[in-house]
């Protein structure tokens, strides 16, 4: 029976190995090399590329943006998500419509939304800009003003993350048991507001949980939007865009390894220390 099984488990374990863990070692073992894509040789260096990547003001910048731009969509993208969550579950012939109508985004390549985006913030042709001048006002750079880039991109983020966050919501939204408001409507929260903190909170908990996880791991994987609209110039740098452009443009494979590593290890921390943190608070 012992070997039967191995031989079930063998497939799941080879490709566990090809697909993360040999990587991982190679990417450990390049982490501490000087090596650069195409050279002969290399040599061992140690944590000297940490320590360069901590003294880099390129890649401290692009992680200070990573963390604001992660700060402006987590929330905002679970908290909006869980409100229009609410809004559609409510009601009953149009539902079908709302669900589509916001899952959509999920359903689209974000490189084309991201161009669809480049021409609605444009400065001269972009309606956004046209309605903020028929108010009387000048027209606003979203997209080459540096302070603007973040908080621009961070919308976008947004509107990506919000229809797969409906519809977690919406899931979670089912799943409670009627009878759990009917009978706190008898014990006197006649208040919807009562209600949603009495019952729809606590029990939406397991599902809130998710859901901030992987927006926070949505979040600081932004990638695409960056390259399409501002291939990374000042004031839009983030730590994926960082890694693409010391790994494949500048061909500094070991260094961009660890650039690669220390990712790896803000988002392990992050996804851990959240989902622990919130374990506390959550009724299964």
């Amino acid at each position: 029976m012992a070997v039967r099984g191995m031989f079930f488990v063998f497939p799941a374990v080879l490709l566990l190995l090809a697909i993360y863990i040999i990587p991982m070692i190679v990417l450990a073992a390049f982490s501490v090399t000087d090596y650069q894509l195409g050279a002969l040789s290399t040599s061992f260096i140690g944590l000297e590329n940490f320590r360069k990547a901590f003294a880099d003001p390129v890649f401290m910048r692009a992680l200070l943006n990573t963390v604001i731009y992660a700060v402006i969509v987590i929330p905002v993208g679970v908290f909006l998500a869980l409100g229009i969550a609410l809004l559609v579950y409510n009601r009953k012939r149009s539902r079908a419509f709302w669900e589509i109508a916001y899952f959509l985004p999920v359903t689209a390549t974000l490189v084309a939304m991201a161009t669809v985006f480049q021409f609605l913030l444009h400065p001269s042709l972009g309606p956004v800009n046209a309605a903020i001048t028929w108010f009387g006002f000048e027209p606003v750079g979203f997209l080459s003003n540096p302070s603007l880039l973040i908080p621009t991109m961070a919308i976008i983020g947004i509107w990506q993350v919000l229809g797969f966050n409906m519809v977690l919501f919406l899931a979670g939204l089912t799943a409670i048991s009627k009878d759990l408001h009917e009978a706190v409507r008898i014990d006197g929260a006649k208040n919807p507001v009562d209600r949603f903190l009495t019952v729809t909170w606590p029990m939406l908990g397991p599902t809130t949980m998710f859901v901030v996880v992987t927006t926070s791991i949505s979040a600081f994987k932004v990638f695409e939007t960056v390259a399409v609209l501002t291939k990374g110039r000042s004031g839009s740098e983030v730590l994926l865009y960082a890694l693409y452009l010391e790994g494949f443009e500048y061909s500094n494979t070991g260094y961009a390894a660890s650039l690669t590593l220390i990712f790896l290890a803000i988002v392990l921390i992050l996804s851990i220390g959240q989902t622990l943190h919130m374990d506390r608070k959550v009724h299964y």
